[in-house]
């Protein structure tokens, strides 16, 4: 009983303790979501647009932070969303925060609609805000359906407690496939409100307009500071909290109960709420400022006026407005002025505070100007500053009674404007009731000395480089007044220039903005430029503190916007005036004309801590400027990138990467790296200088490296023309941790054009790399791998009837309906029609490919497709020396279905130059065809059909799936030597080394949880049983799993799922019997870590794991080749020997002298290794493991079905 009693009083207890808990003052209404963690596990900022201490939403496991979709109908709404499977035809290549697949974000849905549609998105109510709150996230916007935008696919707009809507940011409608960064200035509010998104499409598709990453910055009002009172300097305000003396009376509540804003006696402000104060709006010009809201502007189109003032944040409150006029623009600039001022002396100035709003293409720029005997500017900001109202102080010093003439510049573009408000005069600024004469009219600038779009063109075309002088590049006497501060916080740039000892540099300094953003300072509008364009300067972060702030560079692009940092630096540079660093930064060609901006932030700002910039210089920076290097196109990356450069209308660059190279193994190459987390977007190009006309065929030649589960896409692009882009090869799927040769040819080009190599972020987890290019005047060899995607590869067509390049999709219904490298209607092959009123009984056609020439024996591998009906002619492949007889390698005449068949045969060494032709010969059918896929070259013997694969030189006839349907991530080669990224086996089994091969299956976080790949041997023929043979690695913590299956018609039978596997190899033997052909498949299933390996697999056709023949053994059509093959090798050895033996006999000596050649000038790829298989890894074989003299010993197994056997 006291036991119980006991119980009871613990569960009362820990009610009351729910109870109190629940009612924790941190948790009252008043305190959530108002931007203040007041709960210590800051619980009461939990679904409020954001969450957590880091007022951040990402949409990740948090969900959507309380955002919910209001759109106005079905048609057209948000959801939380992931990338999908594949890389999709619209919206973004992943979400920005995690950058896989697998991470979450905020898009539309698709729309086809014959009216506009606005797909709205609603933040949860959130508490009031300070003036320096903003919003900072990644939006996407791409036209991917080339149906166009429309004019406001995306803005936001705040919805005050009064329900009235205020937009508050409109970004530029720029079609970009990628992420790019936004800040939305929200600004004080003093009440609750939410945050709307908005769309606004008629025609879109899915994700095409999406979100992520939401950050809440300085959005809550001043905390109280330790202690009793607040520093000097700053002022205390009543609810707590402390503010700076510069923001007191410049009518922007700070405190959040204005406190800052009531002792302002002698200072006139004018919010232009009841009228126009004193300032007056006539002007000489036929453009005038108004007093408008934008309530009398529009409540209803989004880019027209600044959407709310800035002395209320609403829609209701009233500003002056200029903007172009709806008729004919006969003006550029209007202007405004204060009454006649009395003259003030240095004690006490005339201060003048404004907020200014430059928005959109419209806004030319402000500048004020002072008239008192003369009239000359004293303050200037030019240009567009965004969707934010900009705080500006003007200190006037004059010894006349002046006005305040505050002049804009208007563009006659599509939308945009100049607003001010919130003008504060201070008490130094007196009406005066004196009469003064006209003030003298300052001279008009002179025109230009030559055409707009030639200032600042990197090109002297006025004397005296008059048109190159103010552009920002200090080698100029006035270069350094180029760079213009564009600042709307409390850091600016400013221009220190000391004539006498020729001392000038830009630094960051104080500036008057209410913001707290970094300090910013642009060119005029520069270029285009051409690809070895170079931004140089010398840069100071100087001080005691180990961090003295960041600073960067950006470009702003005239079309494409602000993009992302191209260089950065944080800390510092030394402790002395002296301490300076040297920076290049490569801006390579830019199509547009575009602005450089220099991006700073001080940690604090005093004497002793520095910000500067110096010796700024725009290097071979002409659009025709292209100082080639002596290799040409042709490069090993050893010294830079020779006659290549980073494309900038792309999402990331390609990277030199030391250390992992083809040409010395401890060089350098061209990475992608697709593991890295902070690789964002789909492309990545890499682009040769423009390239004169060729009257002949060329040839690019290049080493690449795609290794990974799930590695993306290789692109090799020709581009004419109108950027016309044609596509000359392509690599996709799992290539092993090993360097590949390829060769492409360039074909006959009239004029001139650019190459690009092209990474395509389709995968998440793997790697692409480069190297050792070389551009040679003539034809290419044959090459080592073809799978038609592209071109024909130099497989040209002879005989009755022509091979056509074809794709399942227009192929018809007679023909494969897939290829086999992407088993999709998509895929690309060789075709030949072979019905009988195409091709007559006994009538020969040929696909015959480019010359090749090779000093070992190698295997041709490839896929052929036979079917369409009964007699679709017999397919023969022969080795064709340019001297002497060809020799049969592989021969088929069996109608096989809609099926691909694997098929090899031996190409002998010593054969010279020869060619590969695939011969077909007409039997007479109808409606037959035959096809030929995927011809791989490898360096070694072909292995025996089912015999063995030990994986050491390449995967044999076994696939990866690229249907996307079945799989999405590859079985991938590799070997402990290689391996630099995955945990894997220390050894493989073959060799017992660490240079070994073997396949394997990582757990990666690149890739969703349970996603699989599927590993496929050729089509077998039914048996009563065949035994398959296999050694697999799984450690024992590793939740990945492993099954193996029997695949036949587009079903699958388990025969084996493997469980718990120490950490050293295991055999298993698996006897598998079938009524139909059938392919065996291993199926790796992707866990959270570890990874399943698989090394030495075999199949013996028809005799199972007992050793018992169970089919009746026929020949196979590829005895032929292994048979011819053998022939001519026994044949060569023989006669190898005999000579040997008769010049032993004879005791002559012969000279052999070393054989040099000589290539053309440059970089020639013949002095490099073709060899791909061992990564340049001389492997002596292990006598002593059990595996050195093969392993195609079979263990007895009992006579079931499937049968599971393992051996340490």
């Amino acid at each position: 009983m006291e036991a119980s009693w006991t119980s009871l009083a613990v569960i009362l207890l820990l009610t009351l303790q729910c109870e109190v808990a629940g009612s924790h003052p941190c948790q009252a209404p008043e305190r959530k979501c108002d931007f203040v963690c007041d709960c210590s596990d800051c619980t009461d900022e939990q679904s409020c647009g954001y969450r957590g201490e880091a007022f951040k939403c990402d949409f990740e496991e948090g969900g959507i932070c309380g955002w919910r979709d209001e759109s106005l109908n079905a048609a057209y709404t948000w959801e939380r969303r992931q990338r999908g499977r594949a890389l999709q035809d619209s919206g973004p290549a992943s979400d920005f925060t995690i950058g896989t697949a697998t991470g979450w974000f905020l898009g539309v849905t698709a729309v086809r609609t014959d009216s506009l549609n606005t797909a709205v998105l609603i933040s949860p109510v959130m508490k009031q805000s300070s003036p320096t709150c903003r919003l900072r996230l990644r939006y996407f916007t791409w036209d991917s359906g080339h149906t166009g935008l429309g004019s406001t696919p995306l803005w936001a707009s705040l919805l005050h407690q009064d329900s009235r809507e205020a937009v508050v940011w409109r970004p530029e409608v720029i079609s970009v496939r990628g992420w790019r960064e936004a800040t939305i200035f929200l600004g004080r509010i003093p009440t609750t409100f939410q945050i709307r998104l908005s769309s606004r499409r008629s025609v879109g598709q899915r994700g095409d307009v999406s979100i992520d990453h939401l950050e809440f910055l300085d959005c809550a009002l001043p905390s109280p500071l330790p202690g009793d009172t607040c520093p000097e300097g700053m002022l205390a305000c009543k609810r707590g909290g402390c503010v700076e003396h510069r923001q007191v009376c410049d009518n922007t509540d700070d405190c959040g109960d204005r406190t800052d804003e009531e002792d302002c006696a002698g200072i006139r402000i004018c919010d232009f709420e009841k009228g126009l104060c004193d300032w007056d709006l006539r002007s000489l010009s036929n453009l005038k400022w108004v007093r408008t809201s934008q309530d009398n502007i529009s409540t209803t189109e989004p880019l027209k006026g600044p959407g709310r003032d800035h002395s209320n944040n609403s829609i209701s409150g009233h500003f002056l407005y200029v903007t172009a006029p709806d008729g004919p623009m006969t003006n550029d600039w209007a202007s405004f002025q204060s009454p006649l001022l009395e003259l003030t002396n240095s004690s006490q100035p005339c201060k003048m505070v404004m907020y200014t709003h430059q928005f959109g293409p419209r806004s030319g720029g402000l500048t004020v100007l002072v008239a008192d005997k003369a009239i000359y500017p004293v303050w200037q900001r030019g240009g567009a500053l965004g969707d934010v109202w900009v705080k500006a102080e003007v200190e006037i010093n004059t010894d006349s009674p002046f006005h305040i003439v505050v002049m804009a510049a208007v563009r006659d573009f599509t939308y945009g404007g100049i607003a001010i408000d919130s003008i504060v005069l201070s008490a130094g600024c007196n009406v005066s009731s004196a009469k003064v004469p006209i003030p003298t009219f300052p001279k008009p600038p002179k025109n230009p000395c030559t055409e707009p779009s030639k200032l600042c063109d990197f090109n002297p075309d006025c004397k005296d480089a008059e048109d190159e002088a103010k552009c920002g590049d200090f080698s100029y006497a006035g270069g350094s007044s180029g760079w213009t501060d564009s600042s709307i916080g409390g850091q600016g740039w400013m221009l220190q220039r000391n004539a006498s000892v020729k001392d000038e540099f830009l630094y960051v300094s104080q500036a008057p903005g209410q913001q707290l953003t970094e300090a910013q300072t642009r060119t005029p509008l520069l270029g285009p430029s051409g690809p070895v364009c170079t931004l140089s300067f010398d840069f100071g972060l100087i001080g005691a503190d180990e961090h003295i702030g960041e600073l960067s560079v950006r470009v702003v692009d005239s079309r494409l916007g602000v993009g992302p940092k191209l260089w950065e630096f944080s800390g510092r540079t030394g402790t002395e005036e002296a301490d300076w660093r040297r920076a290049d930064v490569p801006l390579a060609a830019r199509k547009h004309r575009f602005q450089l901006e220099f991006e700073a932030r001080a940690v604090k700002l005093s004497s002793s801590s520095k910000i500067k910039v110096t010796n700024v210089r725009f290097v071979s920076c002409h659009a025709e400027d292209r100082p080639s290097s002596p290799t040409g196109l042709s490069c090993n990356f050893e010294d830079g990138l020779c006659d290549w450069y980073q494309d900038n209308s792309d999402n990331f660059d390609w990277t030199v990467v030391s250390g992992m190279d083809h040409t010395i193994r401890i060089g350098r190459s061209l990475v992608v790296d697709m593991w890295s987390p902070s690789l964002r977007g789909a492309f990545g190009r890499l682009l040769s200088f423009l390239q004169p006309p060729n009257a002949n065929d060329q040839c690019l030649s290049f080493f690449y490296k795609l290794y990974g589960p799930n590695a993306g896409v290789l692109n090799v692009k020709l581009l004419a023309g109108l950027a016309f882009e044609s596509v000359l090869l392509t690599r996709s799927g799992a290539h092993g941790n090993m360097w590949h040769e390829a060769h492409c040819t360039i074909p006959q080009q009239h004029t001139p054009f650019q190459l690009m190599f092209e990474a395509v972020r389709s995968g998440f987890d793997g790697q692409l790399a480069i190297d050792d290019v070389a551009l040679v005047p003539k034809a290419c060899t044959v090459p080592r791998l073809c799978s038609f995607e592209e071109q024909s590869c130099g497989y040209t067509s002879s005989g009755s009837t022509r091979w056509l390049h074809l794709s399942g999709r227009v192929a018809g219904a007679e023909a494969p309906r897939t290829d086999h490298t992407l088993e999709t209607e998509l895929g690309y092959y060789m075709m030949l029609i072979t019905d009988v009123n195409i091709l007559p009984s006994g009538a020969v056609t040929t696909l015959t490919s480019p010359v090749g020439q090779r000093d070992k024996t190698e295997c041709a591998h490839f896929w052929y497709h036979m079917g369409g009906g009964e007699n679709p002619g017999s397919l023969t492949v022969y080795v064709k020396p340019l001297k002497g007889d060809r020799v049969m390698i592989f021969s088929d005449n069996l109608s096989q279905g809609d099926v691909w068949h694997h098929g090899n045969g031996n190409i002998p060494s010593n054969l010279g130059d020869w060619q590969l032709e695939f011969e077909v010969v007409g039997a007479g059918g109808t409606n037959t065809h035959v096809a030929v896929d995927d011809i791989v070259l490898l360096p070694a013997s072909c292995e025996g059909q089912g015999s063995k694969c030990s994986l050491e030189s390449g995967m044999c006839s076994w696939s990866n799936t690229q249907n996307l349907e079945v799989d999405k991530l590859d079985w991938e080669v590799t070997s402990p030597d290689a391996e630099t990224h995955y945990t894997i086996p220390g050894q493989d089994h073959t060799l017992g080394s660490e240079q070994g091969h073997f396949l394997f299956f990582p757990s990666s976080s690149r890739t969703p949880a349970n996603e699989n790949a599927r590993l496929l041997s050729p089509h077998l023929p039914p048996t009563k049983g065949t035994c398959l043979t296999f050694w697999a690695h799984k450690p024992v913590s590793a939740d990945s799993e492993l099954k193996v299956w029997r695949s036949s018609k587009g079903h699958v039978h388990e025969l084996l799922q493997v469980g718990e596997v120490s950490a050293t190899w295991k055999r298993f033997n698996v006897n598998i019997r079938s009524t139909e052909e059938y392919q065996i498949v291993f199926e790796g299933i992707k866990g959270t870590w570890g990874s399943l390996a698989l090394d030495d697999l075999q199949y013996t056709v028809g005799i199972d794991c007992n050793g018992k023949l169970t089919d009746l053994q026929s020949k196979k059509p590829d005895d032929a080749g292994g048979i011819a093959a053998s022939v001519i090798v026994v044949l060569l050895v023989i006669g190898t020997f005999i000579a040997l033996l008769v010049c032993y006999l004879r005791k002559q000596e012969r000279a052999r002298g070393s054989s040099s050649s000589s290539g053309a000038d440059g970089f020639n790829n013949e002095v490099y290794d073709s060899d791909l298989t061992r990564d340049h890894v001389n492997v002596t074989q292990m006598q002593n493991h059990p595996m050195a003299a093969g392993f195609n010993d079979i263990l007895t197994s009992g006579s079931s079905e499937v049968r599971g056997t393992e051996e340490a």
